[in-house]
């Protein structure tokens, strides 16, 4: 069982500068498990940046991550060697990129997209590892008959529910999301929307998603935290954030992305 009253991410004056640019200055939040943190922006805002850092892909200029790790043990991310970050990749975390030719291995069967996660945790019987694929695709809308098939054959829509059947396979605590419906046509987007929601309610994951679309956000997140040349100027409850926005750049992102 998760202790949900204990933060699963610490994030505390994290920046990213390079040279005189300043990326991102002075991140401070925390995100509990269960909970749905969606970082919002223009391109340019210092949101990729931001998702970067705390994912481990990008060393901050200044500031700190810390992870609770499955035993209960707080551990500055900075402090863990490659291994163990590859392992959290594998077991306690997800990322799911908006191209999923960044997240899957275009040239070889959805199976085993799935399956490769499973046998890098240590699943080694074949049965076991192609039913539980066989499962994953059905939880994700895409038929068993499709299993064989690469992901170079699939539409836009099923790569990204496939991206996301691969990364939630191995029951993670904390998925990482970039523009997870970037690119994808509105309809697909909508469908892609319910899925993720139920599969986040349903699993308890704490997720950090980065997006530009302000309905994504409201559909899909607790909290938002709105970035502006590399700061955050506005955060809060997401619904609160949304609907009685008190910065004027939040305020203009309201009027001019979502519908009066």
């Amino acid at each position: 069982m998760q202790d949900i009253d204990q933060p699963i991410l610490i994030c505390e004056n994290l920046s990213k500068s390079y040279g005189r640019l300043l990326a991102c200055r002075n991140v401070s939040f925390e995100l509990y498990p269960g909970e749905v943190l969606a970082i919002v922006g223009e391109s340019g805002s210092g949101k990729s940046t931001l998702l970067q850092m705390l994912s481990t892909q990008l060393k901050p200029s200044r500031g700190r991550v810390s992870y609770r790790m499955r035993d209960g043990v707080t551990r500055d991310l900075a402090s863990i060697g490659e291994a163990e970050r590859r392992f959290l990749f594998r077991t306690d975390w997800g990322f799911v990129h908006q191209d999923p030719a960044n997240g899957l291995r275009m040239a070889v069967s959805a199976g085993a997209n799935v399956g490769e996660r499973l046998m890098a945790v240590g699943w080694n019987h074949y049965g076991r590892i192609r039913d539980t694929a066989s499962t994953w695709l059905e939880r994700v809308e895409i038929s068993t008959d499709r299993i064989d098939d690469a992901p170079k054959t699939y539409s836009g829509g099923m790569r990204q529910r496939l991206q996301i059947a691969r990364n939630l396979v191995t029951e993670p605590r904390l998925v990482f999301m970039d523009e997870p419906t970037g690119g994808l046509d509105v309809s697909v987007q909508a469908r892609l929307l319910d899925l993720v929601r139920s599969l986040v309610t349903e699993l308890g994951l704490a997720v950090i998603i980065v997006t530009h679309d302000l309905a994504v956000a409201r559909l899909l997140s607790h909290r938002v935290m709105v970035m502006k040349g590399g700061e955050v100027i506005e955060t809060g409850l997401t619904d609160q954030v949304l609907d009685d926005p008190h910065q004027p750049y939040t305020q203009l992102l309201v009027s001019s992305i979502l519908p009066a």
